[in-house]
């Protein structure tokens, strides 16, 4: 909530093209740190619990619209969606809100593609705003062009000029808009209904209410911040791949922080949540997604990939492995050591000092304590038990052609090298597979199984020599 006793209101504006990027995919859904840009303002505006939340689409308003159906916000029924057809200008785009506005609330103006905006920053300008005054955030740049430029009498706050508007000494002014403002829904919406678009891109720029604010004698605060990355915006492939480093940086920084140690904090992506224990080491190009758990002592090798995964303490994930836990998520038990080159899938869930060697494939499958797949083999839809050995190019054939069928492998059971377990299957207790061997029926525990044809070797064979008939 604001803090002052006014309802919080929030608009974000997400209906510009963004003709610069080059592509069929709206603006605000190129995604930074794996997520869509106005993804992350709406998160960060889901932390301040706003009254409700007013979404300007405009360009790609369906894939917007459809891609922020399954957020919290829009869970919640805080989240609406305001249609700016044709986009006239800034202006144009707040006044498509204001049926949805109530008057007695504060309303902060975020945009889609400022992805990096923090909380407690834009907490604080509604603060300053206090339910009377007009509260912009702004920013200092080295190299302002194309930015609404601050134009200030001392500390009073007499307008903001638009970049293609502005003189040559106006232009000169490093301080600027940022696009975020926060003011009360009342005067917001006095100042929309005078709005023209007298001016050289025939807009409404919503700009133009900071003059209506000082000529009606309303408060107008400006407050600065020396933190570009926050109010940084994207318009161009280039900006979008700046911005994703700026972002990566700092959670690589956050990280060393609390105590990994990262082999290079610049080749390291997060594109969710990481969370680290005590001790953690992180090789380069190592890429993290969704929501991955790393306990304490936890080693990853180069170059690895891991999406929603709990990796717990002091196991060791080799170089060049690949965990992709998607929503069945996976799980990889303490000591553990996985890879070089091992692919865990969904539903793979590893006991206390489990192997998976290079070449190897887990989806769907529970491989209790000590159980060891080392080389070129796949486990699907199985279950294996404690000090398990499974053998080199052995597959469990889970699928029918209609149906996946499931494999048990009972403790201590030795598996051969190039085995074909056909499910639905039980290799009993102690057992041995003899390795070549398909297998179609239940093993009793303890015993031999060998499924094979009888070797043959015929004595003094000639190979067929090239040009023979």
């Amino acid at each position: 909530m604001s803090g002052f006793g006014s309802a919080l209101d929030v608009v974000v504006m997400a209906a510009g093209k963004g003709t610069r990027m080059k592509s069929s995919l709206p603006k605000v859904l190129h995604r930074v740190a794996g997520k869509a840009m106005v993804r992350h303002v709406l998160d960060t505006v889901e932390s301040l619990s706003p009254r409700r939340v007013v979404l300007i689409t405009g360009h790609g308003a369906e894939a917007v619209e459809a891609n922020l159906a399954a957020h919290p916000l829009s869970q919640g029924g805080q989240l609406q969606f305001a249609r700016q057809m044709p986009q006239l200008g800034t202006g144009h785009a707040v006044q498509q809100a204001v049926p949805l506005l109530p008057d007695d609330g504060v309303v902060l103006i975020l945009n889609g593609d400022v992805p990096l905006i923090a909380a407690d920053t834009v907490q604080a300008l509604v603060q300053a705003c206090a339910g009377q005054h007009l509260a912009l955030l702004t920013v200092v740049l080295d190299d302002p062009t194309g930015y609404g430029r601050i134009l200030r009498d001392g500390d009073r706050v007499l307008g903001i000029v638009e970049h293609k508007d502005a003189s040559e000494a106006q232009r000169a002014i490093a301080e600027t808009y940022t696009g975020i403002m926060a003011l009360p829904a009342a005067r917001l919406k006095t100042w929309l209904g005078r709005l023209t678009n007298d001016n050289s891109q025939h807009e409404y720029y919503l700009t133009d209410i900071v003059a209506m604010a000082v000529a009606d004698g309303v408060g107008v605060l400006g407050l600065p911040t020396t933190d570009e990355v926050q109010v940084a915006g994207v318009n161009s492939p280039q900006q979008l791949a700046a911005l994703e480093r700026a972002c990566q940086a700092r959670r690589a920084e956050a990280l060393m922080a609390d105590g990994v140690r990262l082999a290079d904090p610049a080749r390291l992506d997060v594109r969710g949540t990481l969370q680290c224990g005590s001790d953690v080491e992180i090789d380069v190009n190592c890429v993290f997604e969704g929501q991955v758990v790393l306990g304490d002592g936890v080693r990853i090798g180069a170059h690895c990939v891991i999406a929603n995964a709990r990796i717990a303490a002091g196991a060791v994930i080799h170089p060049f492995t690949h965990i992709e836990g998607e929503k069945a998520g996976v799980q990889v038990g303490p000591g553990s050591l996985i890879g070089p080159f091992a692919r865990l899938r969904p539903g793979a869930v590893l006991g206390a000092e489990v192997h998976i060697g290079n070449f190897v494939e887990v989806k769907n499958s529970t491989l209790a304590d000590g159980a060891k797949a080392n080389h070129l083999a796949y486990l699907g839809d199985a279950t294996v038990g404690e000090r398990v050995n499974y053998g080199a190019g052995s597959i469990t054939a889970n699928y029918d052609g209609a149906n996946k069928h499931r494999t048990v492998i009972e403790a201590d059971v030795h598996v051969g090298s190039n085995c074909v377990l056909v499910a639905p299957i039980t290799v009993g207790a102690g057992g041995t597979v003899g390795g070549g061997s398909t297998l179609t029926k239940d093993t009793p525990p303890g015993a031999l199984s060998v499924s094979r044809a009888r070797q043959v070797s015929i004595a003094n064979w000639q190979r067929p020599a090239k040009g023979s008939k």
